[in-house]
């Protein structure tokens, strides 16, 4: 007995030894710092192809939108009294869209609004505002990031640079302030452009970025989480500037140019061209045209093959996952998801919940893309067949009230949904505003709304956008996006007079080519080329385009 008392004293003695040592040796490291971890091809060469009235578009839009009667929402100038007031019921295509879960900063750490602070970069000037300029170090590190996996996009700066074939151009830009989007925005300065901007989204801006390209020149007012009046306010400060008078504009959703166009007459009929990216800001600009309003030739970024195969498609093949993965923590194995909508987004969201083994099933309205569902292996429903035993539900069709409160009603327990459109038009989110429903507030962007008898539907960025609300999207994506951008702009700026009347383009079948081709040595992809005999078969210049404009990819 006297043996194992004294065994039992020797190890506690022996233990705490242990344990003392181990203290001092964490004492001792605690102390220590830790060390940092087709070249041949001219710019001018391009010429666009005229649209369609109707563009056929894998998002179908039939939300109208009304530039006459608007009054309440353009003729209402901010105030302060209503900064901050975070009012969901503003534009539907940007105001109430989406955040962006890319910035590591918060924006709720200072409730001093930036339109009350007066900021300096270092260059002494204060034609900015953003949330902090000191953040411009931090933001420098992202858009250095982001260049290394946007090759193509650097590599058309270096080829043009000498050129500078945007010499002479005022771009006010409306787009989401991101570090690739500032990887955009700088190419276009070194290409000659002189740049304002501002987001096209309250939410999508990371603060640091923006005030990384404030430190480096660029006029940017945006910060993340800006109110109704903040918005309208930062669109404004771009483009109503003394001795300064844009002649270009860069949108995503339409909000600028509908500003432009209903607050500066004047100037919008100066403008040499316009480029747009979204399904909504080409909806606008279709309307009008057709109203025969529109006075200034547009580009169509968003029908080109670049855009609606590469960002629409691939890009959300892989961001959809991230965005639900990191804000529910779910496994999709065997869970029962429905997407609506199979265009090229719709495409992208069901090959990636298939490969994880959910069980898809696809909304539609068009028998085109309802044929190519059937064939890709998914069963096409109507929403009400199986709205009370899915798992998930994700919107993609661009359109407008395609969840409404009655589907939500039907939900069982515990089902997530969201959206992948662009607008938050297609979740009814209004109609969840209610006395009887509560709103639980579980993590950033996620919120369980909660039915009388305890039912709960877990509602992920109040309908907005998700990949860019609750992640981040693939860099090389939006390089192919955002060299077709620069393309365009190059291309409307330096168009000889009447080559462009005043419509809307799709893009030339050369340039999409051209941008694909930059891209292909990312993956040291080698191209075959034509003999001469074999184009003279096909009736085919060797160097391109090898495909009509109406073909479809």
């Amino acid at each position: 007995m006297s043996d194992s008392v004294s065994e039992g004293k020797l190890e506690i003695k022996q233990a705490s030894k242990e344990v003392k040592e181990s203290e001092n040796v964490a004492e001792k490291y605690s102390t220590m710092s830790v060390g940092k971890m087709g070249s041949d091809t001219k710019l001018g060469d391009f010429a666009a192809v005229p649209a369609f009235a109707a563009v056929t578009s894998h998002k179908p839009v039939k939300k109208q939108i009304q530039f006459a009667d608007d009054k309440q929402e353009f003729n209402r100038f901010p105030t302060k009294t209503g900064r901050r007031s975070l009012s969901r019921s503003i534009s539907q295509s940007s105001t109430d869209s989406y955040s962006s879960a890319a910035s590591y900063t918060d924006s709720s750490d200072d409730e001093a609004s930036p339109r009350d602070k007066t900021q300096i970069n270092s260059k002494g000037s204060s034609d900015f505002c953003v949330k902090n300029i000191k953040q411009a170090e931090f933001g420098r590190r992202e858009i250095e990031i982001a260049e290394q996996d946007m090759l193509a996009l650097i590599a058309l700066r270096k080829r043009a640079q000498g050129e500078k074939p945007l010499a002479g151009a005022k771009i006010v830009g409306c787009t989401h302030i991101t570090a690739q989007t500032a990887v955009l925005i700088e190419t276009l300065v070194a290409l000659g452009a002189q740049c304002r901007w501002t987001a096209c989204n309250i939410y999508s801006t990371q603060n640091e970025v923006a005030s990384a390209l404030s430190e480096a020149g660029v006029a940017v007012f945006a910060w993340k989480g800006e109110s109704e009046d903040d918005f309208w306010w930062c669109i404004d400060r771009c483009v109503n500037m003394e001795d300064w008078q844009p002649n270009m504009i860069l949108d995503d959703g339409g909000d600028l140019t509908h500003w432009v166009y209903k607050k500066y007459t004047n100037v919008f009929k100066k403008i040499r061209g316009i480029v747009e990216e979204s399904v909504t800001g080409v909806h606008r600009l279709y309307q009008l045209s057709k109203a025969g309003k529109l006075c200034v030739p547009a580009m169509n970024v968003n029908d080109s093959v670049t855009k609606q195969k590469f960002d629409n498609l691939y890009c959300c093949r892989e961001s959809i996952l991230d965005g639900l993965k990191r804000t529910t923590d779910v496994m999709f194995g065997g869970k029962q998801v429905v997407i609506c909508g199979y265009g090229e987004v719709g495409k992208g969201c069901c090959a990636a919940l298939k490969a994880l083994g959910a069980i898809v099933y696809i909304t539609e309205i068009d028998p085109i893309c309802a044929l190519q569902a059937c064939m890709d292996g998914f069963r096409v429903v109507k929403l009400n067949e199986v709205i009370r035993q899915v798992d998930v539900v994700i919107t993609c069709t661009g359109n407008k009230n395609v969840v409404i409160r009655e589907h939500l009603d039907r939900m069982k327990n515990g089902c997530i949904v969201c959206n992948m459109g662009h607008s938050n038009t297609e979740i009814d989110v209004t109609s969840l505003r209610t006395p009887e429903l509560t709103w639980e507030r579980v993590r950033s962007q996620v919120d369980h709304v909660i039915w009388p008898d305890g039912k709960r539907v877990v509602l992920l960025a109040e309908g907005r956008l998700l990949n860019l609300s609750c992640s981040t999207v693939p860099t090389f994506v939006l390089s192919i996006t955002a060299t077709t951008q620069a393309l365009a702009l190059i291309e409307l700026y330096n168009a000889p007079e009447g080559r462009y009347k005043q419509d809307v383009y799709l893009l030339p079948k050369k340039m999409d080519e051209y941008v694909a081709s930059l891209h292909l040595p990312s993956f040291d992809a080698h191209l075959t080329e034509l003999s001469d005999e074999q184009a003279k078969y096909l009736g085919l210049n060797k160097n391109g385009p090898f495909k009509p404009n109406y073909y479809r990819y």
